[in-house]
Formats: structure tokens, C-alpha cells, sequence
């Protein structure tokens, strides 16, 4: 499948098949989220595969979409708040792989450039954001494999991380229900591009 068509056909799945996902197809959609860009390539991205009926009838009051509970797969995504600590290690691992040869750069840290994304959104808003890119990849990479998805973003992150027994450095930033769609949803109304678009200088 074409990128283009994987993005022209996702759609949010709220009900499943209840045909089992295979763990190949689950490493797929894990690979897929390894894969994504991240600031300074810090990966903050953080998973529990939920897959036993037990764990999501424990999981039922952490999300008033209860169809989520129904899929094959729960996919909880965290962030890792610890992640930022590692930063320069990262950035290292970057230039040493020749990420910005022959790149025109200034200097980052330059009191030039305050009020960037980084500083005008909290640390657990700026990890949560790069979270976001690998669930799309995720999210991306199942519409390829006929597989459904749904992203939720109304959970108790608390309840959740206790009844996971989660470390407090992970902060669950979404829920996303995988599973063989049983519905074929038409695409929802959508901007035009005019709309979006502010101006072209």
C-alpha cells in the first residue's frame, strides 16, 4: 500500500473483530513506532502490550470507551519523563552519525531562539508530543496491514500505571485499541486546505 493510501484510508475503529492478532503483526506495529523521529532523538516512547482478557477486565475503569477493552490488543503508550536526562547522549549518537554534516546550524542554546516549541510546552507536553508521532506510525502502519486503530486520550493515567504496576518515571500519554476492523466507517468531514493554510510568503 501507498503511504498516501494508508493515510486517505485510516480511520477511527471503535468495534473489532474478535479474530486474535499475531505477534508478528504486533512486532510490526511495535517496529513502526521504534522507527519515528523524536527531538533530539530522545525516544521517549514507551509500551504495554495488553493482550489477556484478564488485564483488560481489570483495565475497565481507566477510560469510559469501553470498546477499547474489546479489541485484541491494548496498546498503552507511554513517555518516559526521564527521558530528557539522556539528552546529550543522544545529540552525541547524532553527530556521530553524521546527522548534521554539511548542516548549517547555530548555536541551540542561543538566547535567540527562546520561546521554541521545547520551552512552550511543558516537559511532559513536549515527551507526550514525540509519544504522538509514534502511535501515528503505529496508527499508519496497521490501516497497511487491514488492521484498525482508534486513538484515546480520555484515561486515568493513574489508575492505569497501578493496575500495570508501572514505574513513576512513565506517564501514560494514550490508549490505542488495535484489532481487524468490524465496521467500514466513511471519512469525516475534514478542512479544506484553504482552512488550514494561513498564508504562503
Amino acid at each position: 500500500m501507498e503511504l498516501i493510501d494508508a493515510i486517505k484510508q485510516r480511520r477511527s475503529i471503535r468495534k473489532f473483530k474478535t479474530d486474535p492478532i499475531s505477534d508478528e503483526l504486533i512486532e510490526e506495529l511495535l517496529e513502526a513506532a521504534r522507527l519515528a523521529p523524536s527531538g533530539s532523538n530522545t525516544q521517549p516512547w514507551r509500551f504495554v502490550v495488553v493482550k489477556s482478557d484478564e488485564m483488560k477486565k481489570k483495565l475497565d475503569e481507566i477510560t469510559p470507551y469501553k470498546f477499547a477493552l474489546k479489541a485484541p490488543v491494548l496498546m498503552v503508550c507511554c513517555s518516559d519523563l526521564n527521558a530528557l536526562e539522556n539528552r546529550p547522549k543522544r545529540v552525541m549518537e547524532l553527530l556521530e552519525s553524521g546527522a548534521f554534516t554539511d548542516v548549517e546550524l547555530d548555536d541551540p542554546d542561543s538566547d535567540k531562539y527562546k520561546g521554541s516549541m521545547s520551552e512552550s510546552v511543558s516537559v511532559k507536553g513536549y515527551l507526550a508530543l514525540n509519544v504522538g508521532i509514534a502511535i501515528e506510525h503505529m496508527a499508519l502502519r496497521a490501516t497497511d496491514l487491514g488492521l484498525g486503530t482508534c486513538w484515546i486520550g480520555r484515561v486515568d493515567g493513574e489508575k492505569t500505571k497501578t493496575i500495570l504496576g508501572l514505574d513513576d518515571n512513565l506517564q501514560v500519554v494514550a490508549l490505542l485499541p488495535v484489532g481487524y476492523p468490524a465496521q467500514d466507517p466513511a471519512q469525516r468531514p475534514r478542512f479544506s486546505k484553504e482552512d488550514i493554510v494561513i498564508k504562503t510568503v
